[in-house]
């Protein structure tokens, strides 16, 4: 029998501290691709989309993709960007609904509108008003995802992601379509149970590479090899939420015609969101201040490669502006030579840039502009243009791999000893491309520093001598304190130390 599935993709991890909304501009910039377009582009990447359509060739489906949508993290999605979307989803739900046998998605599970605090609940609430609740609806998410209780009662099969970096989007999206396809063919009914810490993210913000969280995804697989377990999610939580049901979450989906099943996946899910709790104190990155950063690089020996600083709290990833300061200042104040910087996420700078030549001699105010206290304000620069692009890259690293990125238009300003890659759109340091398409080569550069918390990793330490990480004092501070929640249930670890398991 051949089933017929709808499938699209709508991600985004939405910063709810963050100035402004994220509207539709931000997909199309990333990716906002229907149907045919979007697995013409996406159908041999690391993406959900790629896996999805894995299994439908494997297993002969009818499969009928809507809409691919991701934007670059970043403030609340607008209603009309949320609307425009899903109406897409919707709509496609409501025509062929009569003859569809499933639906498999992939999200990110920590978007957040400008109406609501759960966008996938929202989404798949719209679904299920659409299909019912028989119709099977398989989804992927973000491991950094903060998951309602509304998203477990509405998907029946949840799946995320087990690497950060995560390499994995594309097994991931095979797993839920495999689990999905033996829902269609009736052999099992998957239900999925949820068990939540009071933690504002887990204590290593969901590192898969280090520290105590580590074993527990190596004993996920093992659980899943076991009889009626079909998916054991642990999820770190996404701290820049401000929103009511945030922090990790362990979830299981099993098989309700198992015996005994829905038991154990209350014990393993019970038993790992205890084990997460007591590490809660056990932090593996050494957040270093740019000034102590900038005095390992002086000293640094570069014969194994460049020191790579990453400036964690100004990671656009998970929602920062991306122009902070702070250790671009260091960096220029410690006379660092052969060294990089990127990005400065500085639209009003990358304008002026590109209106110039390559080696025009300029003065500019650069980054600093979006919230001062958040990271340093602007720079007062005076430097050389190295390079002007559109801005146009296609990534060939484990996570960007074939894909294709713009920062918009780009210039390359060299000031003293550091070259700074001013960008206009919006995107964190995943790839090596991101230098390399715009005249950088890092391996050859003494000191690389990039804004990214953990996913740089993946591409940048094969070519590092050492990995440092730095706390700029941006938006996305690992000084949880400094943010002021309002939302968030209470009591909460760190902010509250009386918060109990």
């Amino acid at each position: 029998m051949t089933h017929r599935v709808l499938t699209a993709e709508f991600i985004h991890e939405s910063n709810t501290f963050k100035k402004g909304l994220t509207e539709l501009h931000n997909f199309e910039v990333d990716v906002l691709l229907e149907g045919d377009a979007a697995l013409d582009r996406l159908c041999d990447t690391n993406t959900g989309l790629a896996g999805f359509q894995d299994v439908a060739t494997e297993a002969g489906w009818d499969m009928m993709h809507v809409i691919s949508a991701y934007a670059v993290p970043g403030s609340k999605v607008s209603k009309h960007a949320f609307d425009y979307v899903s109406d897409k989803i919707c709509a496609a739900a409501q025509k062929h609904k009569d003859s569809l046998d499933g639906i498999l998605l992939a999200l990110h599970g920590a978007m957040v509108t400008e109406f609501c605090e759960d966008g996938e609940g929202e989404l798949l609430q719209r679904l299920r008003d659409i299909v019912g609740p028989a119709m099977p609806i398989s989804t992927t998410l973000d491991l950094h995802c903060n998951v309602t209780p509304q998203m477990v009662e509405l998907a029946d099969i949840i799946v995320s992601y087990k690497t950060y970096p995560h390499i994995d989007l594309r097994e991931r999206g095979r797993q839920a379509g495999h689990i999905l396809n033996a829902t269609m063919a009736g052999k099992i009914s998957p239900k999925t149970r949820r068990a939540h810490c009071p933690m504002l993210d887990d204590p290593n913000g969901g590192r898969t590479d280090v520290g105590p969280i580590v074993p527990l995804y190596a004993r996920a697989l093992e659980h899943e090899a076991e009889p009626g377990i079909h998916c054991v999610s642990i999820n770190a939580g996404f701290s820049d939420a401000d929103i009511q049901h945030m922090g990790p979450t362990v979830l299981v989906t099993y098989d309700a015609k198992t015996d005994g099943a829905e038991d154990r996946a209350q014990e393993i899910s019970q038993q790992i969101a205890t084990e997460i709790w007591q590490a809660r104190n056990s932090i593996a990155n050494d957040f270093l201040s740019v000034e102590a950063a900038c005095a390992v690089a002086k000293s640094f020996d570069t014969a194994q490669g460049p020191l790579v600083i990453a400036d964690y709290a100004d990671n656009p990833g998970s929602g920062a502006y991306g122009d902070a300061t702070n250790l671009l200042a260091a960096m220029l104040d410690a006379g660092l030579e052969n060294a990089t910087f990127a990005p400065m996420i500085d639209p009003e700078a990358a304008e002026m840039l590109c209106k110039h030549s390559i080696g025009d001699t300029v003065t500019l105010s650069l980054g600093g502009k979006n919230d001062p206290a958040f990271g340093g304000g602007p720079l007062e620069l005076t430097g050389e243009i190295r390079h002007i692009s559109d801005g146009q890259l296609i990534g060939d690293g484990p996570m960007m791999g074939g894909l294709h990125r713009s920062f918009g238009p780009t210039a390359v300003l060299r000031v003293e000893g550091v070259d700074i890659l001013v960008v206009t759109e919006r995107d964190q340091m995943l790839d090596l491309q991101q230098f390399k398409t715009f005249g950088i080569q890092p391996e050859e550069k003494s000191v690389v520093a990039l804004k990214s918390m953990q996913h740089f990793r993946a591409a940048f330490e094969p070519i590092a001598g050492k990995v440092i990480v730095c706390d700029s004092g941006a938006l996305s501070t690992p000084q949880m304190s400094r943010r002021p929640y309002v939302n968030v249930r209470r009591p909460i670890w760190p902010l509250d130390t009386e918060a109990q398991m």
